[in-house]
């Protein structure tokens, strides 16, 4: 057996291991935010819902900037990127310490900073950072753990070019983009300069003088090789402005063309009744299903349960759990029996459920067990690119998902404020937990309905038409 030299020489392993490290430092505390949620509750003495925005502001702000930083990884490559969010997030946090009221909350922490692993370990680290330093020195902190990202991203070199010569293009690929560009080049490039020929009031001196004809005039010409320079010089300068106009006016073209592609390409996707249930299922889910990574700390102080009976913070639990879930449900998804369409509903029914049950737990022990049923579930985003590729193809994955992505992003947005308004209203996390569980069911079972097999039963029970034949008579001529 003959094994290939890796192209990298094994560096991968480093890009692995620095790119896990990047997540950490990243997400850990942004996802962790609900034990900061408490102490910002205390420090400015705001409604719930209000103080909400600052955590759903740092979780959705990133999904939402997902297709800009994909584009910024594509142009600039990841190195640049990586870290210069290091210095974002390290910058964010460290500027949160310093934040006089939550309006410098919702820009510094919400916006500027925007792994499971790091949610349990962030969670605990907060809390013991908060005992021994107070808030603002927790901030602080854990913005100079940030900063460990640069070096992250400085180890993120690109590959070094190798001695094999890059593939050609094949002429199928370079021909049409040859004759997109070229095939009205003489055309265009004539309208250009006619465009331009009229601002050039020396050329035109130039060129009435030739035109005029006789041997005056080239005699002229001759006398004065100025004006024959000029002409040149005004000549090749046109033409040079001319082709660059028509360079531009091409690549417009391009990009509108582009532009409208993908507004194809999307209608068509929302043509697709299981893609669009699932875009309203993901939407409905973040809205009611990332509340509890963000409060339930608070659900369990509303609760009255007393800080000795905190054995493990309950965010701990979550992200535990999360970790667990997502690798346990990743292999359900591997099984060719399971329908991993239906174990994504599955999920979504039953944190549904589970939602809709926080408001009769009271003790510690319930909440720690909901805790970690909710984590749990939560590991569904393992799978869920999964089923989108089954749902649009692997061909249009890119595009399917990052139009679900934004709108994932926007429920992170609006989930929590609005749990924490009905609490601001009620002055009870009951109303707020049906709701956030009904969001969660609704978008499971409206999932469920479209992607059941019944509602293609009527099309593929319909009988073909028979092609229709025609008959015709010949006549001769007598």
């Amino acid at each position: 057996m003959e094994f290939k030299k890796s192209p990298d020489g094994g560096w991968g392993w480093v890009i692995v291991l620095v790119s896990f490290f990047t997540q950490f430092l990243c997400y850990g505390s942004p996802l962790a935010v609900g034990v900061l949620y408490i102490e910002w509750l205390d420090t400015f003495g705001e409604g719930k819902g209000k103080t909400a925005w600052v955590g759903s502001l740092a979780s959705g702000v990133g999904l939402l900037a997902s297709p800009v930083c994909s584009l910024c990884v594509s142009s600039f490559g990841a190195r640049p990127v990586t870290i210069f969010s290091g210095f974002m997030v390290a910058g964010g946090l460290m500027l949160s310490s310093f934040a006089p009221n939550l309006y410098f909350l919702f820009f510094s922490y919400g916006i500027v900073v925007g792994s499971s692993v790091g949610l349990f370990i962030y969670a605990a680290l907060q809390r013991l950072l908060i005992e021994f330093y107070g808030l603002d020195g927790c901030l602080l902190i854990v913005g100079a753990l940030a900063l460990n990202i640069l070096a992250c991203g400085s180890l993120m070199r690109p590959l070094e070019s190798s001695n094999c010569p890059l593939p050609e293009k094949t002429a199928l690929e370079s021909i049409p983009d040859q004759y997109s560009i070229y095939s009205e080049k003489e055309k265009d490039l004539e309208e250009n300069a006619n465009i331009l020929g009229k601002s050039y009031s020396a050329e035109e001196t130039c060129k009435s003088i030739l035109a005029s004809g006789g041997r005056k005039q080239e005699s002229l010409l001759h006398k004065n090789p100025t004006i024959m320079a000029h002409a040149k010089e005004a000549e090749t300068y046109k033409k040079k402005v001319a082709e660059q106009t028509y360079f531009c006016k091409q690549l417009a073209k391009r990009k509108w063309q582009l532009y409208k592609n993908y507004c194809g390409e999307t209608v068509a996707l929302f043509k697709n009744k299981v893609f669009s249930a699932l875009f309203i299922a993901i939407f409905l889910f973040d809205i009611g299903g990332f509340p509890p990574s963000l409060l339930m700390e608070d659900v369990a102080r509303s609760s009255n349960v007393k800080e000795e009976e905190l054995i493990m913070p309950l965010i701990s639990i979550i992200g535990i759990m999360t970790a667990v879930g997502k690798l346990l449900l990743g292999i359900l998804a591997d099984f060719k029996w399971i329908n991993t369409l239906y174990l994504y509903v599955a999920t979504l029914i039953i944190m549904g459920l589970a939602l809709c049950a926080i408001p009769f737990a009271k003790s510690y022990v319930t909440l720690a067990i909901l805790s970690g049923i909710l984590g749990f579930l939560t590991g569904n985003w393992s799978i869920f690119p999964y089923v989108t590729t089954k749902t649009v193809g692997i061909e249009k994955l890119a595009h399917a998902y990052g139009i679900l992505m934004f709108f994932a992003g926007l429920g992170n947005s609006l989930g929590p404020p609005i749990v924490g308004w009905f609490y601001d209203w009620t002055q009870t996390y009951d109303t707020a937990f049906y709701f956030s569980g009904f969001c969660v069911l609704l978008g499971g079972f409206i999932l469920l309905l479209a992607a059941l097999p019944s509602w293609d039963t009527c099309n593929k029970l319909l009988p073909k038409p028979a092609p229709t034949t025609f008959l015709y008579k010949v006549s001769s001529n007598v």
